[in-house]
């Protein structure tokens, strides 16, 4: 829909519309919807929501409910706030700039909310950054994310879970099915898990999994070395792992060895 709303603001046509066809780069939208591009601009937002809920999600290490959840509506309002503010000048590139947005409105939501917090000040601590356009106050920060945290962790908890019990549904999958499927040998359960995992950082087979509810088991049995049998008893659990992995999950994303940040593998 990007593209499509992006060659007809540029009229474009023949050798113009063949080049355009390549991803359009987000600096270059941003230009065009900072010259007076309404409609380009929500497009914009809504084809990025995803990654409005990642790094929301990322940054309070929860899940965040874009319908319930007072902090993505900071989020979306900062993404909006970026799209005015940004400058290419220097290279800068625009989701870096806009993703730093997006956390300092998200600290100041947080210090709002956490009537708790220290009034200790800790103003000897501030620190300017180069892509900050004031202060953070780190051990402030540290602070009032530490007590936010504790208060809501076991409510997160429960949120992801209720989530992922909507996303499973669409599968046909349960969590009574995970107990009954769950492979019981260690070394079973982590060949598993790096399968899920792999399934979810392939787009492609990804891709397949949403669109036809069904495992690529021939790709991903070839990736991964593991026999299809393996792989179809386990089709179920496969599926959870590859979502969890997948998703704004943060703190389901523990148990099947990813790190907090939704990156990586933990030892």
């Amino acid at each position: 829909m990007l593209l499509v709303l992006f060659k007809k603001w540029l009229n474009l046509t023949g050798r113009e519309t063949r080049a355009s066809n390549e991803e359009v780069a987000p600096e270059r939208l941003v230009e065009l919807i900072q010259n007076g591009n309404d409609e380009l601009r929500n497009e914009l937002i809504r084809q990025y929501h995803p990654y409005l809920l990642k790094t929301t999600s990322r940054f309070f290490r929860r899940y965040i409910d874009p319908k319930r959840d007072d902090a993505y509506s900071v989020a979306l309002a900062a993404f909006d706030e970026a799209i005015t503010g940004f400058s290419a000048e220097g290279g800068r590139l625009f989701l870096g700039f806009a993703e730093t947005v997006i956390k300092r409105r998200l600290i100041d939501y947080v210090r709002q909310e956490n009537r708790h917090a220290s009034t200790i000040p800790y103003s000897a601590f501030d620190t300017d950054t180069e892509e900050t356009a004031g202060t953070i106050n780190r051990i402030e920060v540290a602070q009032s994310m530490d007590a936010y945290r504790l208060e809501r962790s076991a409510d997160e908890r429960k949120l992801e879970i209720a989530a992922l019990s909507e996303e499973l549904a669409l599968y046909g999958v349960t969590f009574d099915d995970l107990v009954t499927s769950s492979p019981r040998h260690q070394d079973s359960r982590a060949v598993l898990l790096r399968m899920g995992r792999r399934l979810a950082s392939e787009e492609s087979m990804f891709r397949f999994l949403c669109d036809k509810k069904q495992l690529p088991i021939k790709e991903l049995c070839q990736a991964e070395a593991v026999s299809r049998k393996t792989a179809e008893r386990h089709r179920k659990y496969l599926i959870a792992v590859s979502l969890i992995a997948y998703g704004t999950y943060p703190f389901l994303q523990e148990y099947i060895g990813m790190d907090r940040e939704g990156k990586g593998e933990r030892s």
